[in-house]
C-alpha cells in the first residue's frame, strides 16, 4: 500500500502537476530536453536501491542520447532556462522516482493492476484540484475538452499500463531508455500531423538520440568459451583413483608380494 501511495503521488500527481504548470512558463523546447533527463534518475535510483548494475555502456548510451535530446531542443526554439525550468526539472524527478518505486511492484503484480492502483492513488491525491478542474471545464472549448480525454485516456491510461508491461520485463536502463525517443518522435508527428517540416540538425539530433538508445539496449557480447573451457578442463583433466579400504593383513600381504617379486624374478634371471 505505501509503495502504491508512491506510485500515485510522483507518477501521476506530482508530475501531471509539475509539467503541465512548467510547460506554460517554460519554452517546449527547455522542457523537452529537462524531461528527457527523467531516465537519468531512474537509472542512479536502481543502480543505488535495486543492485542494478551501472554500465559504461550504459552511462555512455545516456549521456549520447542526452546529446541528441539537446540537439533536437536547441533547433526547436529552446529559450533561456528560468526558475519556472526547475519546476519541469522536479517533474523529471518525480517521473523516475515512479519508474523506480514500480520496478519491486511489477514483480508481484501485472502491468494493469500496477496502472491503475497507481492512477487511483494519484486521482485521491488530486482531490483538492477538483473545484478548479470544475470551473476549467465549464469554460473550456469542446476542442480542450476533447483533447484532456485523449490525453487522459491514451497517452495515461494506456501509456502506463504498457510502460509497466515493459518495466517489468527489462532493466530500468533498457526500458526508460525509450524516452530518450520522445523529442525525435515529437518531430515526426508534428510532421504528419501539423505539416511542419523539421530542419536537418533536428534530424541528426534525432538519429544522435537512436543511436543513443541502441546503445544502452545493445546487449554485451556472449562468452561461451568461458563455460566450454571450464566443461572441457573438467573432462580433460584426470580423475583421482577413489581408495578403498583394504583389511590391515591384506595390505601387508600385498606389499610383502610387491618387494618379494622383483627380488624373486632377479634370482631367476641369475640363476637362468
Amino acid at each position: 500500500m505505501p509503495r502504491i501511495a508512491v506510485c500515485g503521488a510522483t507518477g501521476m500527481t506530482a508530475y501531471q502537476v509539475l509539467l503541465n504548470w512548467g510547460e506554460v512558463h517554460v519554452p517546449a523546447g527547455t522542457a523537452s530536453l529537462i524531461i528527457a533527463a527523467a531516465p537519468v534518475f531512474s537509472v542512479l535510483l536502481g543502480a543505488l536501491f535495486l543492485g542494478e548494475r551501472l554500465t559504461r555502456r550504459v552511462i555512455g548510451g545516456s549521456a549520447t542520447a542526452l546529446c541528441g535530446c539537446a540537439v533536437v531542443a536547441v533547433v526547436g526554439g529552446a529559450g533561456g532556462v528560468s526558475a519556472s525550468a526547475f519546476v519541469v526539472l522536479a517533474a523529471a524527478v518525480v517521473q523516475g522516482v515512479y519508474h523506480f518505486a514500480t520496478k519491486p511492484l511489477l514483480r508481484e503484480y501485472g502491468g494493469l493492476e500496477v496502472a491503475t492502483y497507481a492512477m487511483v492513488a494519484g486521482s485521491v491525491f488530486a482531490l483538492p484540484l477538483v473545484p478548479a478542474t470544475v470551473r476549467a471545464v465549464t469554460h473550456a472549448p469542446a476542442g480542450a475538452i476533447g483533447a484532456a480525454l485523449y490525453l487522459g485516456l491514451l497517452p495515461s491510461a494506456l501509456g502506463f499500463v504498457i510502460w509497466g508491461y515493459a518495466v517489468a520485463r527489462l532493466p530500468l536502463a533498457a526500458s526508460t531508455a525509450a524516452l530518450y525517443l520522445v523529442p525525435p518522435i515529437a518531430l515526426l508527428v508534428a510532421f504528419v500531423w501539423l505539416g511542419e517540416v523539421p530542419r536537418a540538425t533536428a534530424l541528426a539530433g534525432g538519429a544522435i538520440t537512436v543511436v543513443g538508445v541502441i546503445i544502452i539496449n545493445r546487449r554485451g557480447p556472449r562468452t561461451p568459451g568461458r563455460s566450454a573451457s571450464a566443461g572441457a578442463r573438467g573432462r580433460s583433466e584426470p580423475q583421482a583413483p577413489v581408495p578403498v579400504p583394504v583389511p590391515d593383513g591384506q595390505a601387508a600381504d600385498s606389499s610383502l608380494a610387491e618387494t618379494d617379486l622383483p627380488e624373486v624374478a632377479s634370482v631367476d634371471a641369475r640363476g637362468l
